[in-house]
This record gives C-alpha cells, structure tokens and sequence, in this order.
C-alpha cells in the first residue's frame, strides 16, 4: 500500500526547496547589473548540478550556462564577435602551457621567495576563517585549483567555489578533479569563469574569501578589493598571499635585478600599502604574517 504524503510535510518540503533554491539565487549573480540569476534546473552548489543547469537574468535578460566544466559568469560570455585583450600578466595565465606547468615547477619556485608551500599556506588560512566554518568560501584567481580542491576536501564549508579568469586554469582544475578519488565532483564546489574586478555574487552573500598569490597579478587590486568587500556578509573574511616589495632594507643589490625579472610580473607592495588598501575599501580588523618577500593577511568585513 502507499502511502501519500500529508500535506504538511509537502509543505515543509517545498518549503525546504525554496529555500534552498532562494540562498543560491542570493549567491550568484548577473556581471553586469548584479541582479541575482534565475537558475532553470537542479538546485545546489555542486558541478553536476550547474552544468545541467541554464541562468537568466530578469533585468538585462542575458543568459548564462556552463560548458560542462566551468560556469561563464563574464561579461563577455556568450560574444561571438567581440573579443577584448587583457594585460599581459592575464593574457600570459590564460595560456594552456601556464596551466599546464603551474603545479609543476612554476608554484614551488615560490619557496626561493619564502612562501611555506601549499599545504602550509592551506592550513594558514583555515586558522584566519575559523569563523566562518560551515559558509560559502569563494577561492578567487584559483588557478589550478591548488587551494579550492584542499577547502572542497575538508569538508569545512557549505559551498566552494573556485573562480578564475583563465579558461585553461579551469579546465586543468576540472581535469585534476577527474583524477581525484573520491571523485570531487559530487562535493559542495564549482568552477565559475569571472573577473574579480567584476565578481558574479550579490552583495553580502559570501563568507569567506581566498586569493593565494593573486593580489600582485590583479590589473587594478583596489577594484578587486572593493569587490571582494561588497560580496563579502558582515563578519566575513578575506585572506591573501602575495610578494611584497622588495625595500633596500631587506633585499641585496645582487637580487633585485633577479627579483624584477624572475617574480611573476604585476603590481608588488610593501605591507603597509597592503593594508591602507584593505582599509580603504571598508575591511578591518587587518592582521599578516610576513616571512621574506611572502606575505599571508587577514581582513575582515564589519
């Protein structure tokens, strides 16, 4: 005999839908008028689920979907005709060989210049978002997923998702999750395509945000900065990593030649820059640990 379901708990389980469907619509977001998207199809904040999935945006009517591995939230996405050249530093890291070798060789150069490593870092900035355990992190410039794979696998929040600008970035995270056991792509994380001058999320509606070595690869790090604080709940945490600027004081005249052609290119500062910029756009509550040129900081939003 079967059953049919009283109606109160039809009840509590549309309930249970729609509120589960609503906090994603709050999360992702139309680029360009940050009007919240509608999602046609399966809800939750894993990859299976958005590639089976289509977003509309209500107010400027563009459309987003994803293609299999990676959701494009970019302005751009979609353009057939119109294409728009980057700076160098973002052009170069939008290159297959840069995704390929990053993991490989180019990241652990990192250590010449004092940074611990992947895993040290990873544990770093777990102790900087204690607070936000069981929320929504959003590793921005991702990579190859170096550090959204290692948040994903700690099982520590709600929802992961790693963004990045470089198609091939995200395509070798899609791969590595391929060859992950257990498989990653059940779990809480996705992989989203945007500009982090340009994030895809309503205001207030993250916990947590990482960047590892990205601030110094940034076209314009106070706008990307300001956007990290709008997305960002009160209370929430943004954590980065960068090189800091070599001073007279700490850098010998034998490396600084090596330091300006060997360091990935960009926009290097010293530690109070770092924070005046976090203080400008609204963070508080700055904290860093410095060791040589690598820096790893906290910020949070009031």
């Amino acid at each position: 005999m079967v059953i049919a379901p009283s109606p109160l708990n039809e009840s509590k389980q549309s309930s249970r839908t729609e509120e589960s469907q609503s906090s994603e619509i709050e999360l992702l977001s139309c680029p360009v008028c940050y009007e919240p998207l509608i999602r046609k199809g399966p809800p939750g904040l894993i990859m299976q689920a958005i590639g089976r999935s289509s977003f509309d945006c209500k107010k400027c009517y563009k459309s987003y979907s994803s293609e299999h591995t990676y959701l494009d939230l970019t302005v751009t996405a979609g353009l057939k005709k119109y294409v728009e050249v980057k700076p160098v530093g973002t052009e170069l890291f939008r290159r297959s060989f840069m995704s390929f070798i990053y993991e490989k060789g180019y990241r652990q150069y990192f250590r010449r210049y004092g940074f611990p490593g992947p895993d040290e870092e990873f544990k770093m900035a777990q102790d900087y978002f204690k607070s936000t355990e069981g929320g929504v992190l959003v590793d921005v410039s991702c990579g190859s997923g170096l550090f959204a794979i290692r948040f994903a696998k700690s099982g520590t929040y709600s929802g992961v998702v790693a963004l990045d600008f470089s198609e091939n970035m995200l395509l070798q995270c899609y791969d590595y999750l391929m060859r992950d056991p257990p498989n990653l792509l059940a779990t809480d994380l996705v992989l989203v395509r945007a500009d982090v001058s340009r994030l895809p999320f309503t205001s207030c509606s993250v916990d947590a945000v990482h960047a590892g070595a990205a601030l110094h690869c940034w076209p314009s790090p106070s706008n990307a900065v300001a956007e990290i604080t709008r997305v960002l709940r009160s209370g929430g945490i943004f954590v980065g990593t960068t090189f800091l600027r070599s001073s007279p004081s700490s850098t010998s005249w034998i490396f600084k030649p090596l330091n300006e052609r060997v360091l990935p290119s960009g926009n290097y500062f010293s530690e109070e820059e770092i924070e005046d910029l976090c203080t400008s756009c609204g963070l508080t509550n700055y904290s860093s640990k410095v060791e040589q040129s690598f820096i790893i900081f906290s910020a949070q939003k009031p």
